[in-house]
Formats: structure tokens, C-alpha cells, sequence
């Protein structure tokens, strides 16, 4: 199972949210979405995961303090406490024994980041 976590500014519109979507995942099929809590209930955020008709994983803010991530944002370490919110909340979301399989990426606008964890369905 492959889901996308993302990170984005109060900015960001649905076509940056897609835009570094498709950066991150390429062909790989993606199976669910997943960000903090707050930004799980914005608009643009649960427009976007009706749209492309994921589901959506909303993850707590101890959980993506937990979570060690392979890049380092100083903006997002401190406001969520974590390197990366994408990162943290795609490996969050995917449960334990999830790895990354596609660090962060930024949309072209800046506007929102997308990375990609994977857990094995054994």
C-alpha cells in the first residue's frame, strides 16, 4: 500500500496539491492521502482527496513529531515538529514498518509538498 503525505501553505490550491502529487508519485498508484489533522479539514485539502477519490488519513500531532524523516525543513520543524510534514505523515499513515519511497517534493508554485511511504501487505 503506497500513500501520499502532504505538507502545504494556507495558499495553496488544489492544482498545487496535484501538481506535487504527480511529481511524487509518477506512475506509482497511489492507494491514500494523508497530512495533519488541522489540514485534513480544510477545503482545498478534503476538495482535492474527493477529486481523485482517495481517502483521506488524518494524523495527530504527537504522531508526526515521532516520526524520523529523510529530509530537514526548518519552517516545518518548527511548526509541526518534524523534518518534513509530508514525510512524517505518509510514514505515519502507511503504520509501522512503512518506508519512504519518495522523499518530498515541492509543487512549482512552492505551495504544497508531496512525499510517499510504502508498507508491505504481508
Amino acid at each position: 500500500m503506497i500513500v501520499a503525505g502532504f505538507g502545504f501553505r494556507g495558499g495553496a490550491t488544489r492544482e498545487s496539491l496535484a501538481q506535487a502529487l504527480a511529481l511524487a508519485a509518477g506512475a506509482r498508484r497511489v492507494a491514500m492521502l494523508a497530512t495533519a489533522e488541522d489540514k485534513a479539514q480544510t477545503a482545498v485539502f478534503s476538495g482535492f482527496a474527493r477529486a481523485v477519490g482517495l481517502p483521506v488519513q488524518p494524523v495527530d500531532a504527537a504522531t508526526l513529531s515521532g516520526q524520523e524523516t529523510a529530509t530537514q525543513s526548518a519552517q516545518s520543524q518548527a511548526a509541526r515538529g518534524t523534518g518534513s510534514l509530508a514525510e512524517a505523515a505518509a510514514l505515519a499513515a502507511a503504520g509501522p514498518g512503512a518506508r519512504l519511497i519518495a522523499p518530498r517534493v515541492i509543487s512549482g508554485d512552492g505551495m504544497a509538498t508531496c512525499a510517499l511511504a510504502e508498507r508491505d501487505e504481508t
